[in-house]
């Protein structure tokens, strides 16, 4: 399956809407992300609400706990419910973070940061690989907001990102809102980062809002994509093409109708930056 257009997170609060009478979704919405955890045990109702919205929805599944940087051995159980979900999902792509959530079997429910090296870079490539072959199918590796970094980092995070998924054979999910956040935590030029992304690996692309605190900026999803974040999608736009996007909203989740406007927003920003591209 092609993934193509602009989509939204999958939230508990919009199943009426979605499936009710009016169906306000159809006529803004090209697709759903699920956050895969919310959906591995099967039954009950949040199962079936999927699988109803599935049948008039193409879906990804987008992970927050496969833990792919850390030293822990992957955990099997969790890759089979992965799986299972999978073939039941039939997504038209699979996604986890650029991080690790964990360590000794404990779950950080955090998405933490890895040192930027090379020896990072062969373990996350050689992990990414195994989970590949187990699932039988490429995934996307989104890169993360950060909020220190390590003396022992080698390189800058885009060309960490590029190595890992050249080694890997992987995709990209290239969070924009991350890469605003971090440019400015840390002080790097963004645009720096667009450039260092290998186009052909960005599948899919995220947008979400942050809470800004002066000095630093905090990855928040609680709030509608700021001016900045929109003027980088229209910067990364403009260098990949037109790539499936979708709006994360986890927190302060407004109605179903005021998220439709804002994506019909992004729509006009993506399809405008790729027509002067083109």
């Amino acid at each position: 399956m092609t993934l193509q257009g602009y989509g939204l997170g999958l939230r508990p609060q919009h199943y009426p809407e979605i499936l009710g009478a009016d169906r306000p979704a159809d006529k803004t919405v090209d697709w759903f992300e699920i956050i895969s955890e919310n959906y591995m045990e099967a039954g009950g109702a949040p199962r079936a609400n999927l699988m109803a919205i599935r049948e008039d929805f193409p879906m990804v599944m987008h992970g927050v706990s496969l833990s792919i940087g850390s030293v822990d051995p992957l955990d099997m159980d969790y890759l089979s419910k992965l799986k299972a979900l999978s073939d039941t999902v039939e997504p038209a792509l699979i996604s986890d973070h650029l991080c690790w959530t964990g360590v000794h079997g404990r779950n950080a429910h955090d998405l933490l940061p890895l040192p930027m090296t090379e020896e990072t870079v062969d373990h996350v490539a050689g992990r990414v690989r195994q989970v590949q072959d187990f699932l039988g199918r490429q995934i996307l590796l989104e890169n993360t907001s950060t909020y220190v970094t390590f003396e022992e980092d080698e390189m800058p995070e885009w060309e960490f990102v590029s190595e890992i998924v050249t080694r890997a054979d992987c995709g990209i999910l290239l969070d924009v809102n991350n890469i605003f956040v971090s440019a400015f935590n840390h002080g790097f030029d963004a645009e720096d980062y667009m450039s260092g992304i290998p186009v052909s690996r960005v599948r899919q692309i995220h947008l979400a809002g942050h809470e800004h605190n002066g000095d630093h900026i905090v990855d928040t999803h609680d709030a509608p994509v700021p001016e900045g974040v929109l003027k980088l999608y229209e910067q990364a736009v403009a260098k990949l093409g037109e790539v499936p996007t979708m709006i994360e909203r986890d927190a302060n989740i407004p109605p179903l109708s005021e998220l439709l406007r804002e994506l019909e927003v992004v729509r006009r920003i993506g399809n405008q930056a790729a027509e002067k591209a083109a």
